[in-house]
């Protein structure tokens, strides 16, 4: 590459930044009723200042949806409607609880409701008729994800099926769908860990606290930290105990563990995932852990 070449080539993070702004943009142009899956974790945080970024100074022409478990972490939805407030978006929020309230689910015997979120999901896209949802599902967390096109094809029921992924040649999607059908768009496909972690210290992108060092008390189970709470831990011989903890991943509380860390700051985090040789997922989520293809089998009925 010529000297003249190489002052206009973008770098790695200009590169993933430049693709999910396209994504966006793509998005808006191909569909009537687009929605952001919002958390208020990490990934979506990114995705949202992605979506911002691609049509300021305009606001996204997208409305929010989180599937609250009832069981989520305290300061991730504190600050999950602090940006919501700070950006004026509208945001839809799909509640386990009250479904299971009506006794359309049912709680599970492990206190685990993040399998329980599909029903809700796939009623708010019916509901409100999106049909393009934006989720933060990266490849390189799981099996199932790294299956998954950016585009990915959605029966009437949610369902996915990998002998309907359609082949994405030159950064060119496939947005058609039957009524009612949906597409899934994961912009942050080709992101890894550690790129999100890279992209969050260049843009001073504000995270929870939850995921930096801090002290909390935690129990162990199946070699895990996890966080007491009012799904149902810890059990009797499950002791409580304060460590020094912090989370790579948030979900749901009876499934999302903690891991042992002393990285109070982004620069420490971005060391940690360096040395890193599991997965987010693979680390700190017991719901992949239930079967070899958990995730995709939820994939199948509808899951994100």
């Amino acid at each position: 590459m010529t000297t003249a070449a190489r002052a206009f080539a973008l770098s790695h993070l200009d590169a993933l930044e430049s693709e999910a702004v396209h994504i966006f943009r793509e998005v808006a142009g191909e569909f009537e009723r687009p929605v952001i899956l919002f958390s208020g974790g990490k990934d979506s945080i990114v995705m949202l200042h992605l979506a911002l970024r691609a049509f300021a100074p305009a606001q996204p022409p997208f409305e929010l949806l989180h599937v609250d478990t009832g069981h989520n972490f305290p300061e991730v939805l504190s600050h999950r409607d602090r940006l919501v407030a700070a950006y004026g978006l509208r945001l839809h929020i799909a509640s386990v609880q009250e479904y299971i309230d009506r006794g359309e689910l049912r709680e599970r015997p492990d206190g685990t409701r993040n399998p329980l979120q599909t029903v809700p999901l796939n009623a708010a896209i019916e509901q409100h008729r999106f049909d393009a949802v934006f989720g933060g599902g990266r490849r390189d967390e799981e099996k199932a994800r790294a299956k998954e096109r950016i585009f990915s094809l959605r029966d009437e029921f949610g369902g996915w099926d990998p002998r309907r992924q359609r082949p994405e040649l030159w950064n060119l999607y496939n947005g058609r769908h039957s009524p009612g059908e949906h597409v899934r768009v994961f912009p942050l496909s080709n992101w890894t860990e550690l790129d999100v972690w890279q992209y969050i210290a260049r843009e001073r992108i504000e995270l929870p606290d939850i995921y930096y060092a801090h002290e909390r008390e935690v129990f162990a189970r199946d070699g895990m930290w996890l966080a007491p709470g009012e799904w149902g831990g810890p059990r009797k011989d499950e002791p409580v105990e304060k460590r020094l903890v912090r989370y790579r991943t948030v979900g749901d509380m009876s499934c999302t563990g903690a891991v042992d860390s002393e990285a109070a700051t982004v620069e420490a985090v971005i060391s940690e995932i360096t040395a890193s040789r599991r997965t987010e997922r693979g680390a700190t989520r017991a719901d992949d852990k239930l079967s070899e293809t958990a995730m995709e089998d939820r994939k199948r009925e509808g899951y994100f």
